[in-house]
């Protein structure tokens, strides 16, 4: 008797929000709710990308957090000009590449970056994962810089949450159980997240409950206090010292406290006569502003509407790109799991902001005495030495964050941004394609279809996607196979946008399969 499989098709969508006063996307709706409270209290959008990001880190631990970096990307009407804030994570300055001795069966690295295989994947989690965090020290001097509200207001919305503890519903303990095998390797994220031995269990009435989370709260009651100095060079730094060298890692008080962000001025390129303003030069910006270029001289001539033609170019454009970025760049060669929010106010300013602590749980190490989740950012090293992003103590990490903003020739400003690794600028450069070149709402430009390259030959085709259209790319392309916009696994990147038009109108859209992902506005 031969087998059966049965397959269930769900077609998702979600009608992008409008406003004209203020607007926030983020990955999760209590975050959202937190930063358009901060929009109607008077805060303006880098206040609100702040307290967003913020409230991220304590209801979105298997994405972003406190022991991670950043990029922002801010439009500031009144100036006219574009800033950046950049705080990336570094790697300690004890770090050598002998710290990572590659496995001897030339196996590639068993997450999502195809380095090659580190024996015990001690570069993926673990104590020497963890790259010196800039997170604090950024929104700080973000909200100094730029803000006009005290930091210690920004942080109260996720102080009082970390009171009460992570909600878990449905979607966040599918998350503590998909993660639960590396979450139980360490006492630290065993002891929250898996208390009994077993992930938490969403109530089956639908009622939010909470799972404490030890020490957070007063963490972030000590940052409102001290500033980031708390953390870096105050009341907390001896206690993270010592949990972080209990755990066995090589960040010492040195790293902490010559750790600075730093402001910057964002990438800028024309294309097609638009502005793109994008993260750079560590970040996936240089390679945004590449494969852009490269589509433009590949398909000179757009159609009314992104056709067959224009996503084969798309796909050798990013094919091209990643074959370049992979092999060429890193801070070694330059002179000189994350999520993203994007805000708008009713002064004109636009944000851009991606943060991360990398892979789902970071580092899976969680330091008892503050509560912090640390990152895995030395995953983002080429563990091969001799390279312009092999590991070096104190180098900063190539990584795939791309918070971008663009100015449309008719005056359309657009922010845009994603998480999902290598699959983040992928999903920005085909975004700003549909809004530039074809013009599309928002909600269109979210709900077409997408293709993925994240460094290989092999092109992921979104099942949305016309057949016509994926018929034509797996005729012309070596590699391809089909699959689902779908939360988990995800195969696309998780993308926010917002748009603001000449007069003023908002129209925002964020990732559309996910049950927490939310636009508000007013």
């Amino acid at each position: 008797m031969q087998a059966r499989t049965t397959e269930e098709s769900w077609s998702l969508s979600k009608p992008a929000v409008r406003g004209t006063q203020g607007m926030v996307a983020s990955q999760h709706y209590l975050a959202t709710e937190v930063g358009l409270a901060i929009l109607k209290e008077g805060g303006n959008a880098i206040d609100a990308a702040i307290a967003t990001g913020l409230m991220l880190g304590v209801v979105e631990p298997w994405m972003s957090g406190y022991g991670g970096g950043g990029y922002l990307l801010a439009y500031l009407k009144a100036e006219d000009r574009v800033v950046q804030v950049e705080f990336g994570m570094r790697a300690p300055f004890a770090s050598h590449a002998s710290d990572y001795p590659l496995a001897q069966d030339g196996s590639n690295s068993s997450d999502a970056f195809n380095w090659p295989k580190v024996i015990d994947d001690r570069n993926i989690h673990g104590p020497l994962a963890i790259a010196t965090p800039g997170y604090l020290k950024g929104i700080e001097l973000a909200a100094r810089q730029f803000g006009t509200l005290p930091l210690k207001a920004l942080i109260e919305p996720a102080r009082q949450q970390a009171m009460l503890g992570l909600p878990i519903d449905w979607f966040a303990s599918q998350k503590i159980n998909q993660f639960a095998r590396g979450l139980r390797a360490y006492e630290g994220t065993r002891s929250v997240y898996l208390k009994d031995g077993l992930p938490p269990a969403a109530d089956l009435e639908g009622l939010l409950t909470h799972l404490p989370l030890p020490n957070l709260a007063e963490t972030l009651s000590a940052v409102q206090d001290e500033g980031s100095n708390a953390f870096y060079q105050g009341a907390l730094t001896q206690q993270v010292l010592q949990d972080l060298t209990e755990t066995g890692s090589k960040i010492t008080a040195k790293d902490l406290a010559q750790y600075d962000a730093t402001l910057s001025a964002p990438l800028h390129s024309q294309y097609r006569g638009h502005d793109i303003f994008s993260a750079g030069p560590l970040t996936a910006g240089p390679s945004l502003i590449q494969a852009l270029k490269t589509f433009e001289t590949m398909h000179p001539a757009p159609a009314e509407s992104p056709d067959a033609a224009a996503y084969l170019a798309m796909a050798k454009a990013l094919q091209t790109t990643y074959a370049d970025r992979l092999e060429n760049l890193g801070e070694g060669n330059l002179s000189g799991s994350t999520t993203h929010i994007c805000t708008a106010d009713s002064a004109g300013n636009l944000v851009s902001f991606t943060q991360t602590i990398m892979s789902a749980f970071g580092a899976r190490i969680l330091l008892p005495s503050s509560g912090i989740l640390m990152n895995n950012g030395m995953m983002w090293f080429d563990p091969r030495p001799g390279g312009g992003n092999s590991v070096e103590g104190g180098r900063r990490p190539l990584c795939n964050m791309c918070p971008t903003l663009g100015r449309s020739q008719d005056g359309h400003w657009f922010a845009v941004g994603a998480c999902g690794g290598r699959k983040i600028f992928p999903s920005v450069f085909q975004l700003a394609i549909f809004l530039s070149d074809y013009g599309l709402t928002v909600q269109d430009a979210a709900h077409q279809g997408r293709i993925d390259v994240s460094g290989t030959e092999l092109v992921t085709l979104m099942a949305e996607l016309p057949e016509t259209i994926r018929a034509h790319l797996q005729r012309n392309l070596s590699q391809t196979r089909v699959r689902l916009n779908g939360v988990s696994p995800n195969h696309f990147a998780l993308p926010q946008v917002i748009q603001r038009s000449p007069n003023g109108a908002l129209e925002g859209a964020c990732f559309i399969p996910s049950p927490h992902a939310k636009v508000s506005a007013f």
